[in-house]
């Protein structure tokens, strides 16, 4: 049957465009036929694609000729009558043999009834008397506004809007007395099937009898005969409508409510004179205890319509009304027209708006994704340019509702202009709101907002004079990270979140320790160990036990972090200097859960590492020269040859420290004499002929002032010195500090051991030169910041150093030369000369000593 009414419309459709007709609509399914006067047609709007009806009138049959006087008087009627309960004109196309009528989108009534069957008897009856309070409202208004009769009220000329509200329509006899041609009083008789709602006088004397009478009469009439039918079935026979017309008895009122009964008799009433006109008939349902005034949906379509001018106790009750009766309502009713109303008080803003904007949610998800967009969204997008306050807390506090159905687009070019004016609001509620709003518009805000404009609002907000909206920001910044650009989190995150561990507000900082957990793979593992774990150390201390617990937490996941990359890395790096890997620490490996523990293992990374910056020449300059080779050197150096530190020995009683590689075994002293010397003396040549001063230089290495014997020196036999901490092996270990002396080319020379413990060595305090100088300054020119001053009130006294630090301090002593210090220019001139001439004496001797080991 539907291919059939497709292939009848395709026909028409073609049929007229054909004619040379343009038409504005695209002809879709047939729908009804109303009397075999005119056929019902859906069809859409050709410019936006709009649902629209169509009436179509066809009298290119002879025997339908008086039919173009109906659709014509149709078509001027609707042309010129407007009114909310009227069928809405939109267009005509007219033609020699037709009439195409384009109205709003409508069902018959006669085809929705039987949807309401499967309905409970109570929302059927409200429903029906909803329908006729809205045709007695059309109707009144046509017999007394327009001093008309409709002529035709029927169910075949009442529609069903998209809205679900019933539409008065068939205006084919719509006439007044006045008119010249009036249709109904000259032609009424021959229009189809009116015989079944005329009125007793018109059924006896013809409709011209009621040109001079009320125009209401006849249509009170025909309103009781339409009464009769949409609550009981069409095919009940009504006894009255026969003459002589008896009053309905009780036993005919089938389904008509008992309210409606008594009124329902005098609309039948045969004498014009006593006959309720619609106006009356709507007069008594409106009245306090009337059948219309209790009805629910006649309050919501009223209270819709006067709910701008209603005060906010009105707006108040009207809305608790709907919210608690809309799921009773049909879904067409609420979602076409309450929902529109509903948007368009939102426009008015106020308080009602937080109440107002719930409903408009509930109500939009009974609409199609399409409808939504367009019904919806829409409207609820252009509110947000509304300067109401109500209005904009209406919508962020409901936002989760709706941002789903929101596009990119939207939110960026036509949401955001008007969104970020809430972080600098006057009112902190309107700045906490729109703050809180953001991570529900983050995934739809372009790069270029997220990663700049959002976030110089957000540095803003972190200084927010309410504490709330602190710690609310830090947690919208943390939330943000993960979709925040590579650069931008490096460069934001860290400082947010530090910034927010200085808030004064306790759960602000706490906020901060979580956004740093929440963003931990936002961060590189560089900028966890030198960044993150920098700033949330201070807060292990927090005066606050909530930021501790939380504090030790968040230390806890980024060390756990470092520790697994950790253990990803090579044991050790390759050193460029030297061009050898060396090996690592075995006590490096294992967690040092004791202080004498972690003091052994600083000891150990402290020569590790020295070995790893000093090149091999430099780790054998700081050896003694072997027994045997005699080198001309000054007097201070016999303090080299007193005691020499055996390196070797010390690090072999430390557990995991490094043994010297294959090419340092000019360390190792039980290596063949003849190559140790003759290595020897290639270095010293070597370094000799690399600097222009040699080793008669400023600093010389021999010097004591400029070497360690400087600090054993210092210790004053009055001076007990600190117990030795016991370390791995049963080896007393001391960290070994080297003084910053390569920066003047000096080299540094190793201290005595005693006992086998490595001496413990004083911490070099830069000095100014000064008058009480000690005697134990070298007579070669020195670098004052070089030259330690001896602190006595750091060491006390205490046996073990008595005897070999007051040895020593007599040999410096006496090999003690006059500095450049007092020398005058020339004096000073001449003894760089001196020295000059004795380097080159020494090099000499080297290279003797060089042959005559080769030679050998």
């Amino acid at each position: 049957m539907d291919y059939l009414r497709t292939l009848g419309s395709a026909a028409v459709s073609t049929l007229v465009q054909k004619s040379g007709l343009n038409l504005p609509f695209n002809l879709g399914q047939k729908v009804y036929s109303f009397d075999n006067v005119c056929v019902l047609y859906d069809a859409t709007k050709r410019d936006d694609g709009t649902p629209v009806s169509v009436f179509e009138y066809d009298f290119a049959d002879p025997t339908r000729k008086s039919f173009k006087a109906f659709a014509q008087n149709a078509l001027r009627k609707l042309r010129t009558t407007r009114h909310p309960d009227v069928l809405k004109f939109l267009d005509v196309v007219e033609a020699d043999s037709t009439l195409h009528i384009m109205t709003e989108h409508v069902k018959p009534l006669q085809s929705t009834l039987p949807n309401w069957s499967s309905r409970s008897s109570r929302e059927r009856e409200d429903w029906l008397l909803w329908g006729l309070h809205r045709i007695s409202v059309a109707l009144t208004f046509l017999n007394d506004a327009c001093n008309s009769t409709h002529g035709r009220v029927c169910i075949n000329s009442i529609f069903i809007a998209s809205s679900g509200e019933w539409k008065l329509g068939g205006f084919d006899l719509l006439s007044a007395p006045r008119d010249e041609a009036a249709v109904l009083y000259t032609m009424g008789n021959l229009y189809p099937g009116t015989s079944a709602y005329a009125p007793p006088e018109v059924r006896s004397q013809g409709w011209v009898t009621i040109k001079d009478s009320d125009p209401a009469t006849a249509d009170g009439y025909a309103l009781g005969v339409l009464l009769h039918t949409i609550f009981n079935s069409p095919d009940t026979p009504l006894p009255t409508l026969s003459p002589p017309h008896p009053p309905p008895s009780a036993s005919s009122r089938g389904s008509i409510p008992f309210v409606l009964f008594n009124s329902f008799k005098r609309l039948l009433n045969p004498n014009p004179k006593n006959r309720l006109t619609p106006k009356q008939f709507l007069e008594l349902g409106m009245s306090d205890s009337g059948f219309f005034q209790s009805n629910n949906l006649v309050k919501i379509c009223l209270g819709l319509d006067n709910f701008v001018i209603s005060n906010e106790a009105e707006k108040s009750s009207f809305l608790r009304i709907l919210k608690d009766t809309t799921s009773s309502f049909p879904s067409e009713f609420t979602s076409f027209r309450v929902l529109p109303s509903l948007i368009s008080a939102l426009e008015f803003g106020g308080a009602m708006a937080a109440s107002i904007l719930p409903l408009v949610i509930q109500l939009g998800t009974n609409i199609s994704p399409e409808e939504y967009n367009r019904m919806v969204v829409g409207p609820l997008v252009k509110l947000y340019a509304s300067p109401d306050r109500g209005t904009r807390m209406a919508l962020l506090d409901h936002l989760s509702e709706y941002a789903d159905k929101l596009d990119k687009k939207t939110v960026s070019e036509k949401i955001w202009p008007h969104l970020h004016t809430g972080f600098s609001d006057t009112v902190a509620v309107i700045r906490e709101a729109t703050t809180k709003s953001i991570i529900h518009f983050a995934p739809k805000l372009n790069d270029r907002i997220l990663n700049n404009d959002l976030l110089r609002l957000l540095a803003k907000m972190q200084a927010d004079q309410e504490a709330s909206i602190r710690t609310n920001t830090c947690i919208l910044i943390g939330r943000l990270g993960p979709s925040l650009g590579y650069n931008t989190k490096r460069k934001v995150l860290v400082p947010a979140f530090a910034r927010a561990l200085k808030d004064s507000f306790v759960h602000a900082r706490v906020a901060a320790l979580l956004a740093f957990m929440a963003t931990i793979d936002c961060f590189e593992i560089e900028d966890i160990a030198t960044k993150v774990i920098p700033n949330v150390s201070p807060s292990l201390i927090d005066k606050e036990k909530l930021v501790r617990d939380q504090a030790f937490k968040t230390v806890d996941l980024f060390l756990k972090r470092l520790e697994s990359h950790s253990a990803t890395m090579p044991e050790i790096a390759t050193t460029e200097a030297s061009g050898a890997s060396l090996e690592s620490l075995p006590a490096s490996s294992n967690l040092m859960n004791t202080a004498a523990g972690a003091a052994g293992a600083l000891a150990g990374w402290a020569i590790t590492s020295l070995g790893k910056r000093l090149a091999v020449s430099d780790l054998q300059s700081t050896i003694t020269p072997q027994a045997g080779v005699a080198l001309k050197s000054p007097s201070s150096a016999d303090i080299a040859h007193t005691e020499q530190p055996a390196f070797g020995a010390a690090l072999t009683n430390i557990p995991g420290a490094f043994q010297p590689s294959d090419r340092a075994k000019g360390m190792q002293l039980g290596s063949k004499q003849k190559n140790a010397e003759l290595s020897q003396i290639e270095l010293d040549l070597e370094e000799e002929s690399r600097s222009p001063w040699g080793n008669d230089d400023l600093i010389d290495i021999n010097a004591d002032q400029d070497d360690w014997g400087a600090f054993e020196t210092a210790l004053s036999t009055n001076s007990p010195l600190p117990k030795p901490a016991p370390a791995l092996g049963g080896t007393n270990i001391f960290l070994i500090t080297s003084p910053d002396s390569q920066s003047s080319g000096g080299k540094g020379q190793v201290p005595s051991r005693k006992s086998g413990n490595l001496a413990p060595l004083k911490k070099v305090i830069p000095t100014s030169k000064d008058s009480t100088s000690s005697s134990i300054l070298s007579s070669r020119p020195t670098t004052p910041l070089l030259s330690p001053q001896p602190n006595k009130n750091e060491w006390d006294d205490g046996p073990g150093w008595d005897d070999d630090t007051e040895r020593r301090a007599n040999d410096i002593s006496s090999s003690a030369v006059p500095s450049l210090a007092g020398l005058s220019k020339d004096e000073k001139a001449a003894e760089l000369a001196r020295r000059k001439e004795e380097r080159k004496h020494r090099i000499a001797q080297l290279k003797e000593q060089k042959r005559n080991i080769t030679r050998a």
